[in-house]
């Protein structure tokens, strides 16, 4: 089992032909209500591979959080919800995608504090973090056999998850310095450039086949899930980040959420 821990969104999708400047009204061509967040897009992918996938995650008992509950269930990712008490709304995002541009709004956890459920975390074979949630997040780090770190942005809660961790997988945004990030493998995304890593003190690189590209949304999420997914089946490193590769290129090249999910 793949063991997720980290934020769940709602994500309200608008589709734009172009994204609208300051005081400017825009008329959606399409609309989309999915779950979001970096780990919880990531179960979806996972588990839509064929992985049994459990997301530890805050959503409540707001109305809005059976938007997320839904599709995650109908996607084949079990929810453990560690914020089951609280009766504030979900993480938000509205989401203005044209094209290859989108423009995001988003609240994700605020100040939200939740603690490990009484139950505990679930064993799992391996686990992805994204570093939301920072309480959850250290205990599943301490608690893994085989951890996952999404760090597409820095927090600081990474300073006590990196020493757990056997993957720390970077976007080339990522303000910390990879250098400084001490995991057996370091792996640094570059859109649609070479995806390197690091293991052992020595540097390799995987071309990203061209693809045409219709929508990025998302294709981070995708890359880690399906890593997750490829470490999870016993695949070597390299192995492994061929087959993220291959899914982040199913994700751009199709629009919607979860419509590409079918081309897998």
């Amino acid at each position: 089992m793949i063991l997720c821990v980290g934020l769940a969104t709602v994500d309200l999708i608008y589709r734009v032909d172009r994204i609208p400047g300051a005081d400017e009204k825009a008329q959606a061509t399409a609309f989309e209500v999915a779950a979001g967040g970096p780990a919880a897009n990531a179960a979806v992918t996972a588990a839509a591979l064929g992985a049994p996938v459990t997301l530890v995650t805050a959503i409540g008992s707001h109305p809005l959080g059976e938007l997320i509950r839904s599709d995650l269930r109908n996607h084949g990712v079990l929810v453990i919800d560690a914020a089951a008490s609280s009766g504030a709304p979900p993480p938000v995002s509205s989401i203005v995608v044209a094209g290859h541009e989108r423009t995001i709004i988003s609240r994700n956890a605020g100040e939200l504090q939740v603690a490990v459920p009484g139950e505990g975390l679930p064993d799992a074979e391996l686990t992805l973090i994204d570093g939301h949630h920072p309480v959850l997040a250290v205990a599943a780090a301490k608690s893994a056999r085989r951890l996952v770190v999404d760090a597409g942005s820095w927090r600081p809660v990474f300073a006590d998850i990196f020493p757990y961790a056997e993957v720390v997988a970077c976007s080339a945004a990522f303000r910390h310095p990879a250098d400084a990030v001490d995991a057996p493998h370091v792996v640094v995304t570059h859109g649609p450039g070479p995806v390197t890593w690091t293991s052992g003190g020595v540097s390799r690189s995987l071309t990203v086949p061209p693809v045409d590209a219709v929508e990025t949304s998302g294709a981070g999420d995708a890359f880690h899930g399906a890593l997750a997914f490829a470490l999870h089946e016993q695949s070597a490193m390299d192995a492994a980040l061929a087959e993220a590769i291959r899914v982040a290129g199913v994700r751009v090249t199709h629009p919607g959420a979860r419509e590409w999910l079918a081309f897998l």
